[in-house]
């Protein structure tokens, strides 16, 4: 069964993201693996705005361990998107993302999907539990329809 698309007051922050001519695919419309890159950049825009994430240097970074999307109504370039960001699941040392990509005026999502981060130190590649400033980040934005 298919998802039905999420509105806009489904998600708890948005970050606006313009596409480019190299998004655009010979169908004339955004390309499915180009929202996968607008779902990366909102995750750690946020992720480095509002818990300071160091993704130079810091002692944590989060793996993508999991990524899905659902797609409703065609993109294209030279549309400016609005991505939606939630966080679904607030786990030790994961989180789960619900991500929505809304053509400026729309209300319902052209698409939505998922993405899972597990938490690990940066050396050792094991996960460890979220940083303080990462917990207070992720359940600022914790709700929708996980």
């Amino acid at each position: 069964m298919k998802a039905a698309p999420h509105r806009r007051s489904d998600y708890r922050w948005f970050m606006e993201v313009p596409t480019r001519w190299a998004d655009n695919d010979v169908y004339g419309h955004v390309n499915n693996a180009a929202y996968y890159g607008f779902f990366d950049t909102a995750v750690n825009r946020y992720l480095i705005d509002k818990a300071r994430l160091d993704i130079h240097h810091g002692a944590q970074i989060g793996l993508v361990v999991h990524t899905s999307c659902d797609y409703f109504a065609p993109l294209a370039f030279p549309q400016v998107l609005d991505i939606g960001l939630r966080a679904d699941r607030v786990g030790k040392s994961s989180v789960s993302y619900g991500l929505g990509v809304f053509a400026k005026a729309a209300d319902t999502a052209s698409a939505q999907g998922g993405f899972v981060h597990v938490y690990v130190d940066r050396k050792a590649r094991k996960p460890m539990p979220l940083s303080d400033a990462l917990r207070r980040a992720v359940l600022a934005i914790k709700g929708g329809k996980g």
